[in-house]
């Protein structure tokens, strides 16, 4: 598969969708908002050039070196997944209506029962306050719980959200792990 994807098959990833990289019960699943086009040309989470959440996994010690979007299955061996609350790819998040960020949050509640993660990290305040009802809601950890899982609002990564530096989402992933980290102290013992 390329590693930059054309303008016709960027095209062609309209309303695309990417598997989920998950299984059950692990200790963090990563929420995007819904993949961009590229990701969906590529078949792979994350993956424009400039989207800051693989290098903020690392910077916030989940991962032990910078991984590449076409390693994504490997955050299985480590505790960690990615999905969306929409499934469906666009050219940029503020083509989902209300309606679908919603529809979403459902879907995403049914994912989370079923699989049972220690965390669910939503990668977006707007649309997690969309999705879930919550208009006050800041960044960090949420009073909503679904099952036995807890919800942490992180940062939207996309170079697009430029008031977050690369420090600051840093910064709010290390959170996370921390508290992770706290809850079970195992997590995250991977070689450096």
């Amino acid at each position: 598969m390329p590693t930059r994807p054309t303008k016709d098959q960027l095209a062609a990833a309209q309303d695309a969708t990417i598997p989920d990289v998950l299984k059950p019960r692990l200790d963090v699943l990563f929420c995007g908002i819904n993949p961009g086009l590229y990701s969906g040309a590529l078949g792979l989470h994350f993956a424009r050039p400039g989207n800051r959440f693989w290098p903020a996994l690392h910077a916030g010690g989940f991962t032990p070196r910078l991984l590449d979007p076409s390693e994504q299955h490997d955050l299985l061996d480590l505790g960690l997944g990615i999905t969306n609350v929409v499934a469906r790819t666009t050219a940029r998040a503020d083509q989902l209506t209300d309606d679908e960020l919603r529809e979403g949050g459902k879907a995403l509640t049914a994912k989370v029962l079923k699989n049972e993660p220690r965390w669910l990290a939503i990668l977006g305040i707007t649309a997690y306050r969309t999705a879930f009802g919550e208009k006050r809601a800041q960044v960090g950890p949420q009073e909503r719980a679904i099952g036995d899982t807890r919800v942490w609002v992180l940062p939207n990564p996309s170079g697009l959200n430029a008031h977050w530096t690369p420090a600051g989402l840093a910064t709010e992933f290390a959170a996370l792990r921390a508290r992770v980290v706290t809850e079970r102290p195992s997590f995250g013992l991977h070689p450096q």
